[in-house]
């Protein structure tokens, strides 16, 4: 309804009570047809099934006898994996509890680098024993506190009976750990070899400044692939690396002790086009071409 006030030239207007909450209710909204809404014990027992897929999917990539999986790409390429998060990146879902453990997946390989199968695993395991007390009728709370006193209790045990030191320094025992990790990857057969550059590439990039250690594989490292050869002709070069090919055959593939200049334009020779035509009409001009 809409009217001036005394005095005034300006329309104002005003909505019933049951308009404005109409408006303003979030809930007011349109769905589409073929939306499915569930809630209460129904959507738990959904997210919890969604969970138990996901995780049932990459079970048999975990431990000393995981099995490769093969996985089409979008592009039409064949992936050989077992890595946890390779395999659910490459998985389209729809659900909202799946694609929660996939995002949980894709956080464990960019904070800690390893252990995305046995994260996956570990709460499709945690969601899957909080069904049975769901039927009984626990509240869904009760069981989110018992689980972080679990955590708690868990961490405790790490920190006091669980974990054995290890000394970075002692070159021998980081290679006990890393060969731990590598030896249910398909680069198993090259265990030591993978080792060996691994610690060197995690040293090498590794900062101490004002007691903080940081180390940036993301940034500061990267895997340059080289068709040819085999597995054992990888090797860690410690610098800079430019992948281009030789300008003439006979540069010399080795240079000791070169000068390097560093520039931020192109140096390159530029062809021109085809019925070219340059029209001079003083030194100038030839100067600036």
């Amino acid at each position: 309804m809409m009217f001036g006030g005394a005095g005034s030239s300006q329309p104002i207007m005003i909505l019933s009570r049951k308009i404005y909450i109409e408006l303003i209710d979030p809930f007011n909204f349109r769905l589409d047809a073929n939306t499915k809404r569930d809630q209460g014990k129904k959507a738990q027992f959904s997210n919890i099934f969604a969970a138990k897929t996901i995780a049932d999917t990459i079970r048999t990539c975990l431990g000393p006898r995981a099995m490769l999986k093969m996985v089409l790409d979008p592009m039409g390429g064949i992936v050989l994996t077992n890595d946890g998060n390779a395999i659910l990146r490459e998985i389209q879902v729809q659900h909202p509890a799946a694609k929660s453990m996939i995002e949980i997946s894709r956080t464990q390989d960019e904070e800690v680098g390893d252990g995305t199968t046995s994260v996956i695993i570990l709460a499709g395991e945690l969601l899957a024993q909080t069904e049975q007390y769901l039927q009984q009728g626990l509240h869904a709370t009760v069981i989110i506190r018992a689980y972080r006193k679990a955590l708690e209790d868990s961490i405790e045990i790490m920190k006091t009976k669980a974990s054995i030191p290890v000394d970075i320094n002692n070159r021998d025992e980081m290679l006990c750990v890393i060969k731990s990790c590598i030896g249910t990857k398909y680069l198993s057969r090259w265990s030591d070899l993978a080792c060996q550059i691994s610690l060197d590439a995690v040293q090498t990039v590794m900062i101490e400044e004002n007691g903080r250690r940081e180390i940036d594989i993301k940034r500061y490292a990267r895997f340059e692939k080289i068709p040819g050869g085999s597995v054992e002709d990888s090797y860690l070069l410690k610098g800079a690396m430019l992948n281009k090919d030789v300008v003439h055959p006979k540069m010399k593939r080795r240079i000791e002790n070169p000068r390097i200049v560093l520039l931020d334009c192109s140096i390159e020779y530029k062809k021109g086009e085809s019925q070219t035509s340059l029209e001079f009409s003083g030194e100038p001009d030839f100067t600036y071409v």
